[in-house]
């Protein structure tokens, strides 16, 4: 049974991770893989709406998404864009990526070897993960501009559409702790993190929502 006051931490940490950009065409979108569909479907909508020309969806496997996307989350991201009516020729896939960093610097390589020019990027991600992913794509690749997006769902339709509220917590909680610790290390930029959203996200920690956190150093 999951408190009240986990769930209200939990929407603060959600609220965290919106960025509200405003969305407008870039050169390219980089979809990044994950167990969720939800972004291939984004993508989807947004190329659809003639806010880039190129899709990227860029994903290995990993421990959450090996079953459902046996065939490598970018792969299984492009098949669902197809069925949702955009065309192969807009798609490019980058298989191998296994964390948010290896997702831009691979899907860069890609488009470089693709002979794309790319001054701006619609970076689609899980909501819960949108600052953690524009942090991370500013600090490898600060030559262009970013703006962020992701499904405009609340928490409470997110974790009801996946019916797995215990995984969306934790991954809210790792998400955070990305924040905190990475640009330690040179993983990303520093995003200023508000008192309220570090000492909702120490609750959350105190009360198990910790599967998702990785050792100092790690990159995932």
């Amino acid at each position: 049974m999951i408190s009240e006051q986990s769930w209200a931490d939990a929407r603060v940490l959600w609220d965290y991770q919106k960025m509200h950009h405003e969305l407008r065409p870039c050169s390219v979108l980089i979809g990044l893989g994950s167990h969720d569909l939800g972004v291939a479907d984004t993508a989807a909508d947004l190329y659809k709406r003639g806010m880039a020309p190129l899709i990227v969806f860029t994903g290995a496997t990993s421990p959450t998404t090996r079953e459902r996307m046996p065939r490598g989350e970018a792969v299984h991201y492009r098949e669902r864009s197809l069925e949702l009516g955009v065309p192969s020729s807009a798609v490019l896939v980058e298989s191998a990526a296994r964390n948010t960093g290896e997702n831009i610097r691979l899907s860069r390589v890609r488009l470089e070897e693709a002979g794309v020019d790319v001054s701006s990027v619609l970076l689609v991600s899980k909501p819960y993960e949108e600052r953690r992913a524009y942090a991370t794509a500013r600090r490898i690749w600060p030559e262009v501009e970013f703006i962020s997006a992701s499904a405009a769902v609340t928490l409470a339709e997110y974790v009801e559409s996946l019916q797995d509220s215990r995984m969306v917590l934790d991954m809210l909680v790792g998400s955070l702790q990305r924040l905190l610790i990475y640009p330690e290390y040179g993983f990303m930029i520093r995003e200023e993190v508000p008192a309220a959203v570090a000492e909702a996200y120490e609750r959350l920690c105190a009360k198990g929502f910790t599967s998702r956190l990785v050792p100092a150093g790690g990159a995932s």
